[in-house]
């Protein structure tokens, strides 16, 4: 009779274990961090953006899912080429990021930063909620190894040197301009002169209060915020030449692991954070050059014409990045943003 209680008993725990929603399997691997890199903190839009995604997923989820923001990329000392390498070997779970740092690892994700695919932010909107663009961008993402939420937006970067004022391409001539591990961001620079040295965020700031560089390239928040006017950047051109996405991603294994009912939770805050950190993009846009002016720096606006200039000089590489990115995809964003910029 004892024994005969037993196996029903432990019959029954089977049963229920097997009976068990996936859900109750899935909680008990959570992790009790997930660790998101940035390379820049929440003093900057870009690392307000990723602390806004992990608050909103910890209240939203009730502390079920903890995203640690890990600031200055250093989860990989600081090398950010290296963010999405780490995140396939497992050391990053969540990444808030600009694509043309990982241009190394998967080169087809900086399709949105050849020279003036996207020169204003009607063009840059028209293309970053077009559906035929973005489905076609995030299977890209998927097949690379991670999930994609949202899209912010990293702003658009402009240029600072130590030595003069830069109105046109053979101005940069003997510049050493520093630049991110992007090898599309050194052929712009060497077509046009320039002397680019690719170094990490980390290292380009005493690079360029040594002198050992002359100039650098980045949205004028990010001269704001890191006060690169004391690193001896007297001059800035506000060209408008790249605009990378912040792209909110969570790598594949770690994704799998959560129910949907979580994952929906995670993929709502990343498009409410993405939301809220182009508004402060956008507020900063608005005013960097009024505010960068206000520190002495002398900020040049090139004039149609100029601008033009700017776009012929950098036509050689866009057609050779065109091809070695995704020629398919980059010519669906053209058509969508030359039908966005025609319109009145």
């Amino acid at each position: 009779m004892l024994h005969r209680r037993q196996l029903i008993l432990a019959t029954g725990t089977a049963a229920a274990t097997v009976g068990l929603p996936r859900f109750a399997h899935a909680q008990a691997a959570y992790k009790a961090e997930y660790k998101m890199s940035t390379v820049v903190p929440p003093a900057f839009a870009w690392g307000k953006g990723g602390e806004i995604f992990g608050n909103l997923v910890r209240e939203r989820t009730g502390g079920r899912i903890n995203i640690k923001q890990y600031p200055g990329a250093s989860l990989v000392q600081g090398q950010q080429d290296r963010e999405f390498s780490a995140m396939r070997q497992g050391i990053i779970d969540v990444l808030c990021g600009a694509p043309i740092n990982w241009s190394g690892t998967v080169r087809e994700l900086g399709v949105f930063t050849l020279p003036f695919i996207l020169p204003d932010h009607k063009a840059w909107d028209a293309a970053t909620t077009s559906p035929a663009v973005m489905d076609e961008y995030f299977d890209l993402v998927r097949k690379a190894g991670a999930e994609p939420l949202a899209v912010g937006e990293t702003g658009y970067r402009q240029l600072s040197n130590s030595k003069r004022a830069v109105k046109a391409p053979d101005d940069l001539k003997g510049i050493k301009v520093r630049v991110v591990g992007s090898p599309m961001y050194g052929e712009i620079m060497t077509g046009m002169g320039a002397n680019p040295t690719f170094m990490s965020w980390a290292d380009a700031q005493p690079a360029l209060a040594s002198g050992a560089v002359d100039a650098q390239e980045n949205p004028l928040e990010v001269f704001l915020a890191a006060k690169i006017h004391t690193l001896g950047q007297k001059y800035v051109t506000k060209w408008n030449y790249s605009n990378d996405i912040l792209l909110f991603a969570i790598a594949q294994p770690v994704w799998q692991q959560w129910t949907p009912a979580d994952q929906k939770i995670v993929r709502e805050a990343a498009q409410d954070a993405a939301k809220q950190q182009i508004g402060l993009v956008r507020k900063l846009f608005a005013e960097d050059v009024e505010r960068v002016r206000g520190l002495g720096v002398d900020v040049h606006v090139p004039t149609a014409a100029e601008q033009q200039a700017w776009q012929i000089a950098t036509r050689r590489v866009y057609a050779r990045w065109k091809v070695g990115t995704h020629a398919g995809l980059v010519s669906k964003i053209e058509q969508v943003a030359e039908k966005a910029r025609g319109k009145a």
